[in-house]
């Protein structure tokens, strides 16, 4: 897969949207983050992004209905799943609703640019 010129991030949690983005920015990749998923929703009428990084639990929306309604409108766009409650069921829900990969916090951010 080549690298995606453009991946979004949506978690609630600052520090990690800044974690993953400045590792993103890093291997040149363009960025753009929010904190609630009906943002990132909200967003998708103006622009698309080449992927998607979204946590799991999340106030509001958590990534698995995100998931499912981004796979509705867009469902070509790739998304990986990230979470500091990885369990075996959670990763097998999101990969049978459509995600490309999953990936447990805390994890090194050079794997989660190999994933991207």
């Amino acid at each position: 897969m080549s690298k995606p010129e453009t991946v979004w991030i949506v978690d609630d949690d600052k520090s990690i949207r800044w974690v993953v983005e400045k590792a993103l920015q890093k291997a040149d990749i363009n960025t753009r983050n929010f904190a609630i998923a009906k943002d990132l929703l909200d967003a998708l009428n103006d622009d698309t992004p080449d992927a998607l990084i979204t946590d799991i639990r999340m106030p509001g929306m958590d990534g698995m209905v995100l998931l499912e309604r981004l796979k509705e409108v867009q469902p070509s766009i790739p998304v990986i799943m990230i979470t500091g409650y990885a369990t075996i069921d959670a990763a097998v829900e999101a990969m049978r609703k459509g995600a490309s990969d999953f990936l447990a916090k805390p994890f090194p951010p050079e794997e989660l640019t190999l994933k991207v």
